[in-house]
């Protein structure tokens, strides 16, 4: 069975003897079995007997039906799909959250033959992987706008659609702009979740966005068999204010203003490892919008800035050294890790992008001796909502990390520093 049939199915195998009739009374045990399990009334369900399959000799057994003529059947089936709840939107889905970013190396290898583009008024295009596009409309007014979607990162619709709405909004926060309205993207198989699942999604995608303070206005929608969601994002800047990933100088400190180890926490979710109270930290920092932390970066005379998502810390800080020309020094101890990630990687809990991610950057990483393995795991886990990874003169770091943590972003911490040297290259130290 394909996988997209397979997700969130009850399936069962059966012989090349075995009758209709049989399967439909196949069905029905399966259908109150559940049902029993869901704690949900069964009225007008006769009582199951026990079955066992250890006699030889076959019984008859009589099956729990509906009663009633097909018409109430019908009513009763609708009744009883209103009824379930608790719908996993996990298992409906192949990979979480940003870690389903296409594999970074294929990626970077397509947009390396994607040609320039030559229009002047484009001030940030795709030449370093910039978090967004920037578009100037005259000398004081600049067009910022990002796309991003995701399948889900969690199993509650509205906290599905609040993080991804956030995740999305982030991007215009990276380029040091100001976000105006959005518009929905939306996948979701319509014939196989209740409708309202879908619009549990859009609340909290629209709840998140007037925390924002702005509206979504518009988008699409398609039926498919793997729910995703996210915004097109349309911002504003000063021309003269772009923060872009490639402007990171030698002797610039490193700052990160959110934990690592979504990827791997969210993993553990859903595997059913983790319950909802030890991811709770993780989902709490996905659903925070980078707006106070914006807020506060953009009174200080930023360098350079992206956020931390799919490739993980070490993938994005590639991608700002290699833009600025520059090397990097991590300090790992000081980089800040959610505790529940340490075990649940340590029991080898980690996303296949995440594995994908440690791959891409292990060239253009030096591990300094007693760097532990699980970091360097850690280090390139494929975040989802994460948080913005600044760069800053030296002697401002410390006030603006005092800054974060007074406005509220307190687990904002400095990793490290911008090095000369050979671009690119991350040295990793204790």
């Amino acid at each position: 069975v394909p996988g997209q049939y397979a997700m969130g199915t009850i399936r069962f195998s059966v012989g090349r003897m075995t009758t209709e009739e049989e399967i439909r009374r196949a069905i029905t045990i399966i259908t109150g079995s559940y049902l029993k399990i869901k704690g949900i009334k069964q009225e007008g369900v006769q009582s199951f007997p026990e079955i066992t399959f250890a006699e030889e000799k076959r019984e008859k057994i009589t099956m729990p039906t509906l009663k009633g003529d097909n018409e109430k059947k019908e009513e009763k089936v609708t009744e009883i799909l209103e009824t379930i709840s608790g719908t996993r939107l996990t298992e409906f889905t192949r990979s979480l959250g940003c870690a389903c970013k296409i594999q970074p190396h294929l990626l970077e290898k397509i947009l390396n033959e994607i040609p320039v583009t030559m229009n002047k008024s484009v001030l940030v295009g795709i030449e370093t992987s910039d978090d967004a596009a920037v578009y100037r409309i005259d000398e004081k007014t600049a067009i910022v706008q990002t796309v991003d979607f995701i399948p889900p990162i969690v199993d509650d619709p509205y906290t599905y659609g609040a993080i991804a709405a956030a995740n999305s909004i982030s991007d215009v926060y990276a380029m040091g702009a100001e976000p105006l309205f959005a518009l929905g993207i939306v996948s979701f198989p319509a014939t196989r979740l209740p409708i309202e699942v879908l619009q549990q999604i859009l609340k909290g995608a629209t709840d998140k966005a007037a925390e924002a303070g702005i509206s979504i206005i518009g988008g699409h929608s398609i039926d498919d068999d793997e729910p995703k969601f996210g915004l097109v994002v349309t911002g504003r800047v000063h021309p003269g204010r772009i923060l872009r990933n490639s402007g990171a100088k030698p002797g610039d400190k490193i700052i990160l203003t959110k934990p690592l180890g979504t990827g791997i926490i969210t993993t553990a979710l859903k595997r059913g490892i983790a319950g909802p109270e030890r991811a709770a930290g993780a989902i709490r920092s996905m659903a925070m919008l980078n707006q106070r932390a914006a807020a506060v970066m953009n009174e200080f005379p930023v360098n350079g800035c992206t956020d931390v998502t799919g490739f993980g810390l070490l993938g994005h800080l590639k991608t700002m050294i290699e833009g600025s020309s520059v090397g990097a020094e991590i300090w790992s101890e000081r980089v800040p890790v959610f505790p529940e990630a340490w075990e649940y990687a340590a029991a080898g809990i980690v996303p296949g992008g995440t594995i994908s991610n440690k791959a891409f950057v292990e060239r253009i990483t030096r591990y300094e001796e007693g760097v532990p393995d699980l970091l360097k795991i850690i280090f390139a886990d494929a975040q989802t909502s994460g948080g913005l990874l600044i760069t800053i003169p030296e002697n401002m770091a410390d006030t603006l990390l005092m800054e974060l943590h007074t406005g509220g972003v307190s687990q904002a911490a400095i990793i490290g520093k911008i090095i000369p040297g050979e671009p690119g290259i991350v040295v990793m130290k204790r």
